[in-house]
């Protein structure tokens, strides 16, 4: 099966819609945020050597160059997520004692809980990107900026549910109640960063 990263849209969408396990809730969230930082880069894009930003053309390149890497990462990370719900299905399909699920159940479980956190931290790093091109982006692309700090929430937000769904497999419940408290904070700073980019795009209005 193709990649999320190598898939059409179409590909994707149908792989999706699709009654298989993975793709699914995690890698959609992971695709969404690759579509945000896209957006973003289309803002870069309009803004880079238009005479009234030259004098933010140094952070506008960086940016540039750090959305590419936001996109990358985010669609490595839906296929990394797609990847591990597989295996462990796949696990938990042999018999409880077999070797092999004796072996690498408590890894997959482990990747299974990871991949959307490391999705909702990427995501607060898009949105912290986004929000501080704002004041530095070319005004008639106020609405796209606005659009991908949306998408960029929607991913926070989705990863965090697919944190919750997976926190069961974590035995500890020191380390769940710690995993919980974490991605509530990281939501609420999303939620905050998203607002303050619809806020300043709206102001230019």
């Amino acid at each position: 099966m193709d990649t999320t990263a190598t898939q059409s849209f179409g590909g994707l969408l149908e792989s999706v819609a699709a009654k298989t396990p993975a793709p699914g809730g995690g890698a959609v969230a992971s695709a969404v945020g690759a579509l945000g930082a896209a957006l973003g880069s289309m803002v870069v894009a309009y803004s880079v050597g238009k005479k009234s930003l030259a004098e933010h053309r140094g952070a506008l390149e960086d940016a540039a160059g750090r959305l590419d890497n936001a996109r990358t990462i985010l669609l490595a990370l839906a296929g990394e997520d797609a990847a591990a719900f597989a295996l462990l299905t796949q696990l938990r399909a042999l018999p409880g004692s077999d070797p092999r699920r004796i072996e690498q159940e408590p890894i997959a479980r482990a990747a299974v809980v990871q991949a959307p956190r490391s999705v909702l931290a990427a995501s607060i790093d898009l949105l912290r990107l986004l929000e501080s091109l704002a004041p530095i982006t070319n005004r008639h692309l106020r609405s796209d900026l606005a659009i991908a700090a949306v998408l960029g929430e929607a991913t926070a937000r989705s990863a965090a549910w697919n944190v919750a769904v997976n926190l069961p497999l974590v035995d500890d419940a020191g380390e769940r109640g710690a995993l919980e408290s974490e991605t509530a904070r990281m939501v609420a700073d999303a939620r905050a960063r998203a607002a303050r980019v619809e806020a300043a795009c709206a102001g230019e209005q």
